[in-house]
């Protein structure tokens, strides 16, 4: 059965991760976007989204990628930010001692030379079991689910966050801490 949000929810994504500026908006550095705005300026590049539809998604998103303020006035993507103006404060949290990142097999040859890195996105996104990071891995091509050695990073003073959506995120994840599944 296909998400008759998913439109919809990958055009919030663009906005809300990557490209607030393309309708008109702005985040503030936690990545907040006031909700009235973001559907008037939606609207206004033929994008139209109702209030319901919004909230709909948000509750139904099966990834969780969207968070909305606890008096319900704005809204965020909970975590994969390229855009410059956010700079989510996350807190630092014990990670379990493996995390696990999905990728495509032609990325190996990189991966073990650079490790994980975040590229244009503000952290590396990894994943508490390997059936999501299978999903993730298959996204991009031949899928391979990476081991990340989390307890041992987190000893040598390697910062974890955990995101809204329960992504487990981190800045780089050195070679020596990866093997292949």
């Amino acid at each position: 059965m296909t998400d008759p949000h998913a439109p919809t929810s990958k055009f919030l994504s663009y906005i809300l991760r990557h490209h607030p500026e393309s309708i008109g908006i702005t985040l503030d550095s936690q990545g907040w976007a006031n909700i009235d705005t973001l559907l008037a300026q939606a609207a206004q590049h033929n994008r139209p989204i109702s209030r319901a539809q919004l909230l709909e998604i948000v509750a139904t998103n099966p990834k969780k990628r969207f968070t909305l303020s606890a008096d319900g006035s704005q809204i965020r993507a909970a975590q994969g930010h390229s855009t410059a103006q956010v700079a989510i404060a996350h807190n630092p949290v014990a990670p379990p001692n493996t995390l696990y990142h999905g990728t495509a097999t032609r990325f190996l040859d990189s991966i073990r030379s650079q490790g994980l890195i975040a590229g244009s996105r503000h952290h590396v996104h990894l994943s508490a079991d390997i059936p999501t990071a299978q999903k993730v891995g298959q996204r991009h091509g031949k899928p391979i689910v990476l081991r990340i050695n989390a307890a041992a990073m987190h000893a040598a003073g390697h910062a974890f966050y955990l995101s809204d959506n329960q992504v487990w995120l981190t800045d780089h994840v050195p070679a020596q801490y990866i093997s292949e599944e």
